[in-house]
């Protein structure tokens, strides 16, 4: 008897983007255990963000293999994932992707307004001067990478229903 792997499912964008949000809403119909993907940041990287310095490769790496360290061990124990995380470059969703093979990405996408105005209303350590780094450092999820783009103009719940949707998951009874 063959068991499939459990999905993985990051979702990914710039700051401002509804990550969280998205990922809490597919949260609140599966029941799967989640993380945030800034909790898992070094206190040096959340000081240079805060300070309005944008990271490097080199900050990223070792935050990426916490990341995908994380979802491995859920992943041999056949426990399915949620995960916010940026994931802006080709390369940082192949560290992701090393936690599980059935890794999905949901790109959350939205006019660079709102996404604007969505980091100006909140309180985090990233602050809105860094959204043009952040969009400029964006490689578009490709069509040959597992994954989805959605629209964050969408109510969460509708991007909830849209993930499910396209990967045949039903909400927990």
């Amino acid at each position: 008897m063959t068991t499939e792997a459990p999905w993985h499912l990051v979702f990914m964008g710039v700051s401002g983007s509804g990550k969280s949000t998205a990922m809490m809403a597919v949260q609140e119909l599966l029941g799967w255990e989640f993380a945030e993907g800034d909790d898992f940041h070094p206190p040096e990287n959340v000081a240079k963000m805060a300070s309005g310095r944008p990271l490097t490769d080199a900050d990223r790496w070792g935050w990426l293999e916490s990341l995908a360290d994380w979802t491995r061990e859920r992943d041999e124990a056949g426990r399915p994932t949620l995960l916010s995380c940026s994931a802006l470059r080709k390369v940082y969703r192949d560290v992701l992707r090393r936690g599980g093979e059935r890794t999905f990405f949901v790109h959350n996408v939205g006019d660079k307004g709102l996404l604007l105005q969505r980091m100006e209303s909140r309180e985090h350590f990233m602050p809105s001067s860094l959204l043009e780094s952040q969009l400029d450092t964006l490689e578009q999820l490709q069509p040959y990478e597992e994954g989805m783009v959605v629209d964050v103009a969408q109510p969460p719940e509708r991007i909830a229903a849209m993930v499910l949707a396209r990967l045949g998951l039903e909400p927990r009874g």
